[in-house]
């Protein structure tokens, strides 16, 4: 999809080992990324032990958020894909003692359908 895919919204596929880099400060030694997808300066991140909202903040992107999910923790999760006239798709996550749920906005593309089976994996291990 590449960079002017991100930019528009769609999210794509992250280069693992410079996810597994940038990180490295927050995994466990045994932590192993699986799937990342970048949306433009944010990144969703499936590692063998949890789910990682990565939120780049700021002008800079200096500040980060890092918002770690055990997946047993997800309780349920739903896709609204985009249509004719709504060109934005929507993934929302519910996780566990939260009452409203984690909304990430996409624009038309097939990534949300990636994403989707990835919870699936992870959340009926």
């Amino acid at each position: 999809m590449g960079l002017f895919s991100g930019f528009l919204g769609n999210a794509s596929d992250a280069d693992i080992s410079e996810v597994k880099r940038d990180l490295q400060a927050i995994m466990l030694d045994d932590e192993q990324v699986e799937h990342a997808y970048k949306l433009i300066r944010d990144l969703i991140v499936f590692t063998n032990r949890r789910m990682i909202l990565v939120d780049k903040q700021g002008m800079t992107g200096k500040k980060t958020e890092y918002h770690s999910i055990p997946y047993k923790n997800i309780t349920q999760f739903s896709i609204e894909t985009a249509g004719h006239f709504d060109l934005d798709a929507e993934l929302k996550i519910w996780v566990s003692s939260m009452h409203n749920p984690i909304t990430k906005e996409f624009r038309k593309d097939d990534s949300i359908y990636s994403i989707q089976k990835a919870l699936v994996a992870y959340t009926t291990k």
